[in-house]
């Protein structure tokens, strides 16, 4: 029963057409006054509105909560930046919205029978559920219960024993044949990596096998790390579909996927540097993700077969980690990333973080950290939601700073994409479109 309600998809017209029809029955309900329910005991009927004054009311009411909301998400959402990020138009409408009825469900607590005092509390309820449904629906990310409520229903992953021979010397498309009883897709789970040099404590890493790696004798594949955004969740699920899609024209070749937890169970913005405030997360991921992966993945060895990817506040990691780590990481791809850490609201991490310290923030910076060194043989992917303003100038200016580095850029923005999960589908089709050749999977 649990598993069933956890794995509920909030993104279906069966579920949310519901709960939006029901959202607007109780908001009738609330303001209509039928004769018969409402009719007030005698000696309570000179204090009592009539209809047409609790109309009056009602309309008051919700009015003022909508002005209320709107002032609210202001502070939350444009002075204060809570969230740190561009937020959806649906997040406005739907934050108001709740506001609105909020004040309708106060109205219906004066001057009022108690059957519609208790019906107005028990609304409030559900109308939050119908507000995070809404808002969860235009970001487009977490598609169930579970996923929302941030518990994994992945199954721990059985993983091959890694092939100690070294690298073959021809490229993968010309030495691979798929056995005939390869799996059609890939398969998913989740692992446990532990913290042995950086005592962080992350939510277990997602994984991603392809067709090939599921064959009786697998080929050595080249290496992915992805890194969600904050707030995100380490899912393999959101690779699944389009590395499927990939392996499925490379004959069952397609990177190993590991998605990496850089922001906790708290789901902080923990820059992705080593800090008092959050724990040792850049040695989290450069040390112990890294030798994880080397010793329990069949993988490629040599660094043009390793990729670090992220998505908003981990593509912003990814660059870093490519900066700062070149030897090994070959190839990068930034989608809808961040200029440097925690650039959403520097002035309170530059507090609370580097404890005032400038100089040791901008030594965190990839543009700062490309400019002082060469990176001949790095490749690099940078991708943006078109209509994503703010960070659309932000990846230019990275992806400027990197080719000048002497990386191997490639710039693209994808239509329409926004800061939503068409902007993570299209970087993660952009990036294998790239660098597909480079890890020998096409000709």
């Amino acid at each position: 029963m649990w598993q069933w309600f956890l794995s509920i998809n909030v993104f279906a017209k069966s579920t949310l057409i519901p709960v939006y029809a029901l959202g607007g029955l109780l908001i009738l309900l609330l303001i209509l006054r039928l004769p018969i329910l409402d009719r007030a005991k005698p000696q309570n009927a000179s204090r009592t509105p009539g209809i047409g004054r609790w109309l009056i009311w009602a309309v008051a009411a919700v009015i003022l909560g909508g002005l209320i909301g709107l002032l609210v998400l202001w502070l939350v959402l444009v002075v204060y930046d809570t969230f740190g990020g561009p937020v959806t138009p649906e997040t406005w409408g739907w934050g108001i919205a709740l506001f609105a009825a909020t004040g309708l469900v106060i109205a219906n607590l004066f001057r009022t029978r108690i059957w519609r005092k208790v019906v107005a509390l028990l609304t409030v309820p559900f109308f939050l559920v119908a507000t995070a449904l809404g808002i969860n629906a235009s970001f487009g990310l977490n598609p169930t219960v579970g996923a929302m409520l941030d518990i994994s229903l992945e199954p721990q992953i059985s993983l091959t024993k890694p092939n100690d021979a070294p690298d073959p010397k021809q490229p993968l498309w010309k030495t691979w044949k798929a056995p005939a009883n390869m799996p059609a897709v890939g398969k998913t789970g989740v692992v446990y990596i532990e913290p042995k040099v950086s005592g962080f404590k992350a939510r277990p890493a997602g994984v991603y096998l392809p067709p090939a790696a599921l064959t009786e004798n697998p080929p050595k594949l080249p290496f992915y790390l992805l890194m969600m955004g904050q707030p995100g969740r380490p899912d393999p699920h959101y690779v699944e579909g389009i590395f499927n899609d990939f392996a499925k024209q490379h004959h069952g070749l397609a990177p190993i996927v590991l998605v990496a937890d850089q922001v906790g169970p708290a789901q902080a913005d923990t820059l992705c540097v080593n800090s008092a405030k959050f724990g040792r997360v850049e040695d989290y991921i450069a040390k112990d993700v890294v030798s994880w992966a080397r010793q329990n993945l069949n993988i490629l060895a040599e660094r043009k077969y390793w990729t670090v990817a992220g998505y908003s506040n981990g593509g912003q990691c990814a660059i870093s980690f490519a900066a700062k780590y070149p030897a090994t990481w070959g190839n990068v791809v930034d989608i809808s990333g961040e200029e440097f850490p925690g650039a959403e609201q520097p002035a309170a991490n530059l507090a609370n973080i580097f404890n005032g310290d400038q100089a040791a923030y901008d030594a965190e910076k990839p543009i700062n950290i490309m400019a002082k060194q060469h990176y001949p043989d790095t490749h690099a992917v940078f991708t943006v939601g078109s209509d994503d303003s703010l960070y659309v100038a932000q990846a230019k200016r990275v992806s400027q700073a990197a080719k000048a580095a002497g990386m191997v850029v490639d710039y693209h923005e994808v239509p329409n994409g926004g800061h939503l999960i068409a902007a993570l589908a299209g970087g993660l089709k952009r990036g294998l479109q790239v660098l597909n050749q480079r890890w020998g999977l096409s000709p």
